[in-house]
């Protein structure tokens, strides 16, 4: 041990080389295996990450948690739902190959400018990536194993199966998580009987959706639904 610790003094770079390589090979090893991955083509994930993550959070503040997700075939989330989340998140969901590198080269430069991370630039597969797997921590680490693994589920899923379980998965408020959940808790209906106007709300909350609420007006809210809506119609939808 005393010679090791005499050539990481003498060696102090190669050490630290070492020591980096060694922590990121410690972050790869967490990654989900590749058949934990391609299982989602036939399986539904029953709990996700980012529940893990608001259960540990309320936990720690000695708070109650309860998660209402009820699962529900793409089938049965309306059109305009699906239509109002991908010309909110991702407008070229069904092009990109999972990554929009307009997007993300346009969030860099924002970023840094900004002197801090302010725009995502993440597509409708890499928040199903980080949600499923990873958190919501903004370390660079985490954002090189969401591409990882966004590579691999584009790679494995059809579009129309990572839209499926994005919408079932995504967080719509405290402990609300998918499309059902959300359109029973903020409007008393199914996923599948929303109207343009509700679809375009539910969609306009999703940056912050433990901040702001699809049933009530608010300037933010009452902006996003405007500009969903007219990028809706825009398209024919």
């Amino acid at each position: 041990m005393k010679r090791f610790l005499k050539w990481c003094l003498s060696h102090k770079w190669i050490a630290v080389l070492s020591l980096v390589g060694l922590v990121l090979i410690a972050e790869f090893l967490t990654l989900p295996s590749f058949r934990e991955i391609d299982r989602l083509s036939s399986v539904n994930p029953q709990i996700t990450a980012l529940m893990k993550e608001r259960a540990g959070e309320a936990a720690a503040k000695r708070k109650p948690y309860a998660i209402h997700c009820e699962w529900v075939p793409l089938s049965r989330i309306s059109d305009d739902l699906q239509h109002a989340i991908i010309v909110g998140e991702d407008g070229t969901f069904f092009e990109h190959e999972g990554v929009d590198w307009y997007e993300m080269k346009e969030a860099i430069k924002k970023d840094i400018a900004r002197g801090k991370i302010v725009r995502g630039g993440s597509t409708i597969t890499q928040q199903l990536a980080k949600n499923l797997f990873l958190s919501t921590s903004r370390d660079p680490i985490r954002k090189i194993k969401e591409l990882f693994i966004t590579w691999r589920m584009e790679s494995e899923l059809s579009k129309e199966r990572i839209l499926e379980i994005y919408l079932n998965c995504i967080e719509w408020g405290d402990g609300i998580f998918g499309a059902e959940a959300a359109s029973e808790t903020y409007f008393r209906k199914h996923a599948s009987d929303l109207s343009r106007d509700e679809a375009a709300r539910l969609a306009a909350v999703i940056p912050s959706p433990l901040k702001h609420h699809p049933d009530r007006d608010d300037r933010f809210l009452t902006y996003r639904k405007d500009v969903i809506l007219g990028r809706m119609e825009g398209r024919g939808w």
